[in-house]
C-alpha cells in the first residue's frame, strides 16, 4: 500500500471531506495534501542538510498531521511528543535525537518547545529551530512551491520514532519503516471485517502512543474523519458525552480501561452513538466482562481484540470475539497472526515450545522494527535475524509471555510483572482477570507490597458497582488461596496514564 497516495487521492477526490476534527478545529482532505506538500518544499530548501527524524510536539492538533506528512513527503522521519510528557523525558528525547529544526504545534506560543531550548544550560546545549504553528500557518500560505514527490522516504527509511520507556530510565526510540506501516496498513483497513471507507475514526490516545497509529493512519488511507479527544475531554464526563454524542463516531479504537471509563455512565449506549460498528482494542488486556457489557449497549457492533507491542508495528493478531467466545472462553485469546507475521513460543533456552505450553512470545515478520535509535546494545538484545520458509525475517522478543492453540495466541501477561510470594510464581494479571469474574467488579489493578526486596502481600485496587462486596471470599471460587490478595481498596476510578492505561505507580501497595 502506498499510503501517501492513498491520501493525495482522497484529497482530489473528496478535497472538502474533515480528515481530522478537534473541538472547533477542522483539517480537510485538500487542505491536508496541500499544505503538507508546501510545508515539505520549504522543509527541503532550508534544512536540506539535515535528514534526522524532527520532534513534533503538541497534543491532538490537526496540524500536527501537516507536521507529519510534511516531513515525510520530504524525506525524513518525526518523532511525535505530547505535552503532557514530563519535562526531563521531553530533554532527554530532543537530546537523543539531535535534530537541526522541530515543529511545536501547540495553540500557545512561548509555552511549548520554547521551553526546553530556551537556554544551553537547562536544556543540555541543546540547539534547534523550532517552527511555532504561527510560523508554520504563514509558511503554507506563502509558499508557492509545492514538494517532488521523489523527495518522499523510501520503503527502508524511518517513517516514525516512538518513544517507550527503557529499563534503564533512558528513553527507547523504536523506529518503524515505511515498509513496517505499510505492511501494517494493508491489514488493519480489514480488521473486524467491517467496511471503513469514509467511516468517523475515534482518536483517544495521544499521538505520542502508537495505538493512535491504529486509528490515525488506518483513518486517511480508508479517506475517513479522524475524531479527536484530548485529555481535557478524557477527564471531564460531561464533556466527554457531549463530544461522543456529537462525533458521529463508527471505529472505536481505545484501550480497554477506556472503554469501561465510558461506560461507568449509562447514557453511553447505542443511543449515544448510533453510527457505531466497530470496537478496535489494543494495549491492555480485554476482559469477558468488559465485552460482556459493550455487546448489551452495542448488541450491532464488532468487538475486535487485537494484540502486539510497539517494536512490531501496533497490533499484529486479531480475533472477532463473538458471543460463544464471550461465554466459554476466559481469558480471551487475542488473535491469530496477521498476513506476513508469524508468532512462536519459546521457553528460558530459546527452544520452540508445542501448542498449550506457556513462554515468552516472539514475533517474527514484515512489520517488526528496524531497531531502537542509537541503541545497538538494546536492538541486539531485543532483536534478531532469523531464517524461516527459505526467507530471513526480522523478530522481536517481546518480553509477554503466551502460548499457542491451533494457531490462536493467549496472552498471560509481562513476564516483568510475574512475581515470587510465599515460594509461588503468580501472574499479577492472571489475578486482576480472575477479580473482574466476580459479578458487579468493573475494573481491577493488583499491586505487590514489597519490602526488604521480596514481595510479601498483594493489594488489589477495585472498582466496583457496590462496596457492600466480598471479593476476597468471592475470589476462592476462582482461584487459589495463595494468590488472593491481602487488602482490596475500593475505588471510584483506577487512575490512568495520558495513554489511556491503568496507571500502576500511582497505585501504592
Amino acid at each position: 500500500m502506498n499510503l501517501l497516495e492513498r491520501i493525495r487521492q482522497t484529497s482530489k477526490e473528496h478535497p472538502d471531506r474533515i480528515a481530522m476534527q478537534w473541538w472547533e478545529e477542522k483539517l480537510t482532505y485538500g487542505e491536508l495534501e496541500l499544505y503538507s506538500s508546501r510545508l515539505a518544499a520549504y522543509i527541503e530548501r532550508e534544512w536540506k542538510d539535515q535528514h534526522a527524524a524532527a520532534a513534533v510536539y503538541g497534543h491532538k492538533h490537526p496540524w500536527m498531521l501537516v507536521c507529519f506528512l510534511a516531513l515525510v513527503k520530504s524525506g525524513r522521519g518525526y518523532c511525535p511528543i505530547d505535552t503532557s510528557v514530563p519535562e526531563d523525558r521531553v530533554k532527554r528525547i530532543l537530546g537523543l535525537l539531535e535534530a537541526g529544526f522541530s515543529m511545536d504545534v501547540t495553540a500557545e506560543e512561548g509555552e511549548g518547545l520554547e521551553a526546553f531550548y530556551r537556554n544551553d544550560e537547562a536544556s543540555g546545549g541543546m540547539k534547534a529551530q523550532i517552527l511555532t504553528l504561527s510560523a508554520i500557518r504563514r509558511i503554507v500560505e506563502e509558499e508557492t512551491e509545492e514538494i517532488d514527490p521523489a523527495c518522499a522516504l523510501k520503503g527502508s527509511d524511518v517513517y516514525y520514532m516512538i518513544f517507550t520507556s527503557g529499563s534503564t530510565g533512558v528513553p527507547k526510540g523504536v523506529m518503524i519503516t515505511r515498509d513496517n506501516l505499510e505492511h501494517y496498513l494493508d491489514w488493519s483497513v480489514t480488521l473486524g471485517g467491517v467496511p471503513k471507507e469514509g467511516k468517523v475514526f475515534l482518536n483517544q490516545a495521544p499521538f505520542s502512543f502508537d495505538l493512535s497509529v491504529m486509528d490515525l493512519y488506518t483513518c486517511l488511507v480508508s479517506g475517513g474523519t479522524l475524531w479527536a479527544l484530548d485529555k481535557e475531554t478524557q477527564q471531564d464526563y460531561r464533556l466527554l458525552y457531549d463530544c461522543l454524542g456529537k462525533s458521529g463516531v463508527s471505529v472505536f479504537v481505545s484501550t480497554p480501561s477506556f472503554a469501561e471509563v465510558c461506560m461507568s455512565d449509562p447514557v453511553f449506549g447505542e443511543q449515544l452513538m448510533p453510527e457505531l460498528s466497530l470496537f478496535l482494542f489494543c494495549g491492555e488486556t480485554l476482559t469477558n466482562q468488559t465485552v460482556k457489557k459493550l455487546k448489551k449497549r452495542f448488541p450491532k457492533a464488532v468487538v475486535v481484540n487485537t494484540y502486539g507491542p510497539t517494536e512490531s508495528t501496533v497490533a499484529v493478531t486479531e480475533v472477532v470475539v463473538d458471543e460463544r467466545m464471550e461465554d466459554e472462553i476466559s481469558p480471551l485469546p487475542v488473535g491469530r497472526a496477521k498476513p506476513g507475521t508469524r508468532i512462536e513460543i519459546l521457553d528460558a533456552d530459546g527452544n520452540l515450545l508445542p501448542d498449550g505450553e506457556k513462554g515468552e512470545i516472539q514475533i517474527l515478520g514484515d512489520t517488526v522494527s528496524a531497531g531502537y535509535y542509537r541503541n545497538e546494545e538494546g536492538t541486539a538484545k531485543a532483536f534478531y535475524e532469523a531464517e524461516r520458509d527459505g526467507a530471513v525475517v526480522r523478530g522481536y522478543h517481546t518480553g509477554d509471555e503466551g502460548y499457542l492453540m491451533d494457531g490462536m495466541l493467549y496472552y498471560c501477561g509481562r513476564i516483568d510483572l510475574q512475581i515470587k510470594l510465599h515460594g509461588y510464581r503468580i501472574e499479577i494479571e492472571d489475578i486482576e482477570n480472575n477479580i473482574v469474574r466476580v459479578p458487579g467488579v468493573r475494573q481491577a489493578a493488583v499491586v505487590p507490597n514489597i519490602r526488604k526486596g521480596a514481595v510479601k502481600s498483594l493489594t488489589a485496587y477495585v472498582v466496583a458497582d457496590t462496596q457492600e462486596m466480598d471479593v476476597r471470599g468471592e475470589l476462592g471460587a476462582y482461584l487459589p488461596a495463595y494468590m488472593i490478595p491481602k487488602k482490596v481498596v475500593f475505588m471510584d476510578q483506577l487512575p490512568m496514564t495520558n495513554n489511556g492505561k491503568v496507571d500502576r505507580k500511582q497505585l501504592g501497595g
